[in-house]
């Protein structure tokens, strides 16, 4: 059940700062990009090691493990988040938080697993600023440490 509920800024952000801290952190070995394939070619050319798929009316993009320099590289981590948590306006925080302090956008695609929780999201970022990145999630998530608010 998506989750309405009426925050000032402060009270979002320490919400969620909790909701961090709540969540399971991954972060994936290597780069990822989006590679592209005609809508005819649905399903053949799907990989089997593909994390998502999307779709426009052209083409389907799928976000695979790719090291092709030609290629926008993103470095992925993958948050998943406790069943009965309150995390709505987690992408719209983070990301603000991330493009404030690294000058980066992000990209997020989510999911559900019902088994496991409810949502998760796969965030992409730029590999220039994946170490800085990684670095500012991991003191977000650990709990002995504290997150500066924004």
């Amino acid at each position: 059940m998506v989750d309405i509920s009426r925050e000032t800024i402060e009270q979002t952000n320490t919400r969620l700062l909790v909701v961090t801290k709540q969540a399971r952190l991954l972060a994936y070995p290597g780069t990822y990009a989006f590679v592209e394939f005609p809508l005819a070619d649905f399903p053949v050319a799907v990989r089997a090691d593909a994390l998502a798929l999307v779709r426009d009316d052209e083409v389907w993009s799928q976000l695979v493990p790719c090291t092709d320099p030609a290629e926008d590289l993103f470095a992925l981590f993958r948050f998943h988040f406790p069943s009965r948590v309150d995390n709505s306006g987690f992408v719209g925080w983070l990301a603000s938080r991330l493009k404030r302090k690294f000058g980066t956008g992000v990209f997020v695609t989510c999911g559900q697993n019902r088994r496991d929780g409810g949502i998760f999201d796969y965030w992409g970022v730029p590999v220039a600023v994946a170490a800085e990145i990684a670095a500012e999630l991991d003191a977000l998530v650990s709990p002995e440490k504290m997150a500066l608010a924004p």
